[in-house]
């Protein structure tokens, strides 16, 4: 039996490059994934239906998951 796997989608990571300027009022949704191999990668869904890369470490990001995560927290602790 062979052992080589599949080149399968975990092996390759979804953001090969990121933007650091995204207008926030162009995003419709932020996707976040943790895949093996691959750095933390966020992606924006566009009103364009275009989907991008955003690198995490972009300051509004960095603010948005700060808040998102506390809110998170508050709506646990009721």
């Amino acid at each position: 039996p062979s052992t080589a796997k599949p080149i399968s989608l975990v092996e390759r990571c979804w953001c090969r490059s990121t933007l650091n300027t995204v207008p926030q009022r162009s995003i419709r949704e932020l996707k976040f994934l943790h895949t093996p191999n691959c750095p933390f990668q966020v992606i924006a869904k566009l009103k364009n239906n275009r989907e991008v890369c955003i690198n995490p470490e972009t300051k509004w990001l960095q603010t948005y998951l700060k808040n998102a995560i506390n809110k998170v927290k508050k709506s646990r602790r009721r």
